[in-house]
């Protein structure tokens, strides 16, 4: 596949990371020119030192792992990773209060987009599809989409599973085309990858980034 590599967001988000790892994926972002690379808000401030001359975005996430937490904390995390250097913020919305039936999330969710868009910035909403139905799926779809998200992210990796093939087709037929997919959680070889790409997906989220680009050059 052409261009893979700028399908791809070299990610870093297990709770024992240490420096040296994080200085490692910043080497190999830079070495395979990786559309961005997904740290934990702590390693933000120097990573969009180390790439601040190069066209690589600097993701963080909010709320993570689990969304849960207040709307006001998201704001306040979102707002410092702006401040740190952080293009693109992967939220993580409050499946609480979806599942509890209430309107929540798409309120929390568009004052997020309005901080992210204000200061140019994107948006991306992990809805966590290992714990929705395929009605629920495309009810999350919608309330992003509505609340102003720039993309719809499958999962943080953190649940039973992780994207899929048939959650990424239904979300692309449901999300408008200027609202972009971002599949993670569990890809980490190449027919993964571009499995997910042809059915619909944009980004590309893995701690493999480098295996799978590897497995494209032998081929």
């Amino acid at each position: 596949m052409h261009n893979l590599n700028r399908y791809l967001e070299h990610t870093l988000l297990k709770a024992n990371c240490t420096l040296q790892e994080i200085d490692q994926l910043v080497l190999e972002a830079k070495r395979f020119q990786f559309r961005g690379v997904c740290v934990p808000p702590f390693w933000v401030k120097q990573v969009k030192r180390d790439l601040s001359d190069l066209d690589i975005q600097v993701v963080t996430v909010v709320g993570f792992p689990f969304g849960y937490t207040t709307t006001e904390a998201k704001v306040q995390e979102t707002q410092q990773a702006i401040r740190d250097g952080a293009d693109e913020i992967d939220v993580v919305w409050s499946l609480t209060a979806f599942k509890s039936g209430m309107p929540w999330p798409k309120i929390e969710l568009a004052k997020l987009s309005a901080i992210c868009h204000d200061e140019g910035r994107l948006l991306k909403v992990i809805v966590e599809t290992a714990y929705l139905s395929d009605s629920e799926l495309m009810e999350a779809c919608d309330i992003c989409s509505d609340a102003g998200a720039d993309f719809v992210k499958t999962s943080t990796g953190f649940a039973p599973e992780g994207a899929k093939e048939a959650h990424v087709r239904l979300m692309r037929s449901r999300l408008p085309s200027q609202v972009g997919i971002k599949a993670s959680g569990g890809i980490r070889d190449l027919s993964s990858a571009v499995r997910l790409i042809v059915a619909g997906a944009d980004r590309i989220g893995t701690s493999a980034g480098p295996t799978i680009m590897q497995a494209q050059e032998t081929l």
